[in-house]
């Protein structure tokens, strides 16, 4: 990755900056303001999850953020990848890579068993990615996703 970008926790000051970025993603999940909110807040949240969101900034403008999430699961933890997003200025300059591989090593500060994600079957270049990263591929849910409509590729990365 350049040096000229940097990875960092996100901020209540970077929510407006993260949602403007995920709604000229067309592949992004569009969450709410609210989730995004949520995500910085995790008392707010269930109790037992706890929320990782991380923005990758250049020169002060936010290009990129990933967030992740763990929880306990009786006796282990179970994390999930569940958003990453890079605009497309800078795409192929592995900031999507490097901030996967933040969050996968916030999963493991967590002690977290294993991290999950969902993909869209039709995104060939994040399957790629992830698969670099060691996850595997566990199972599909058809027409999961909307506007366009898209089967999920399930996907497993084992931490332990």
């Amino acid at each position: 990755m350049d040096a000229a970008y940097r990875i960092r926790r996100a901020v209540a000051a970077d929510v407006d900056s993260v949602v403007a970025l995920e709604r000229t993603i067309q592949t992004a999940p569009h969450w709410a303001l609210g989730d995004y909110v949520g995500a910085l807040s995790p008392a707010d949240r269930a109790p037992g999850t706890r929320w990782c969101f991380l923005v990758a900034e250049a020169a002060s403008l936010i290009v990129g953020f990933a967030v992740g999430r763990a929880a306990a699961l009786e006796d282990e933890v179970l994390a999930e990848l569940e958003s990453v997003a890079v605009a497309d200025s800078v795409r192929r300059a592995g900031m999507g890579r490097a901030l996967c591989e933040a969050v996968i090593a916030w999963a493991r500060d967590q002690q977290a068993v294993a991290i999950e994600l969902e993909v869209r079957s039709r995104s060939a270049g994040p399957i790629a990615l992830y698969k670099a990263l060691g996850f595997a591929t566990v199972g599909l849910r058809k027409r999961y996703y909307r506007d366009p409509v898209d089967d999920a590729v399930l996907m497993r990365l084992d931490l332990l």
